[in-house]
């Protein structure tokens, strides 16, 4: 594992155990040596992850599309910044940057950048691990529905144990060096993947 992508909020959210949070993953990441890839914006736990892994030694590349840059929310002081097309292009380029994904708390993108990891890695597009880094039970009630996905039966139980949850992150780093992909197949029933033939 080289490089770790990070998906949050560009707000800072209501509480600083957010903040604070985001900057110890930072420089986490910068002590571990390996390089940030994020969505290069300069606002937000974007911007506090992006500073603290920066301010700890380490290398940043962001990864934001034109229009948000015409925005004025692009990051100047990142290892490199690349400009994109589109959001698309940006969620591409950024799994072909990154060895592992990380979700602190964040809204409707930070959510949509990581079931597109979880979907492609269902799909056997991609095998690199991704974790919910919870802060202050931030993300259980999605775990909760992710769970009665599960007890449902529109979600492999095996590829729901290949997700991980947690607060620590120490146990969260030694979970990706060690990562193994989940071998279940999407389908849940063999039936159902004959009546697709």
């Amino acid at each position: 594992m080289r490089s770790i992508c990070v998906y949050c909020g560009s707000n800072s959210g209501g509480k600083p155990v957010y903040t604070e949070r985001a900057m110890r993953l930072g420089e986490r990441i910068a002590r571990e040596g390996l390089q940030l890839v994020y969505g290069g914006g300069n606002v937000g736990l974007m911007g506090v992850v992006a500073d603290a892994v920066l301010q700890a030694g380490g290398e940043v590349v962001g990864v934001i599309p034109e229009q948000l840059v015409n925005w004025e929310v692009a990051h100047k002081g990142l290892t490199r910044l690349e400009v994109v097309g589109s959001m698309h292009e940006r969620k591409m380029r950024m799994f072909d940057l990154a060895d592992a994904f990380v979700a602190l708390p964040g809204g409707f993108g930070t959510l949509d950048e990581m079931f597109e990891m979880l979907t492609w890695r269902q799909l056997g597009i991609g095998d690199k691990p991704c974790a919910f880094l919870d802060v202050d039970g931030f993300y259980q009630p999605l775990v909760a529905m992710i769970d009665h996905m599960v007890q449902e039966r529109f979600l492999h139980a095996a590829q729901r144990a290949d997700l991980w949850h947690g607060e620590d992150i120490d146990a969260m780093f030694a979970w990706m060096r060690n990562y193994a992909p989940a071998s279940a197949s999407k389908w849940l029933d063999e039936k159902h993947r004959k009546s697709l033939r």
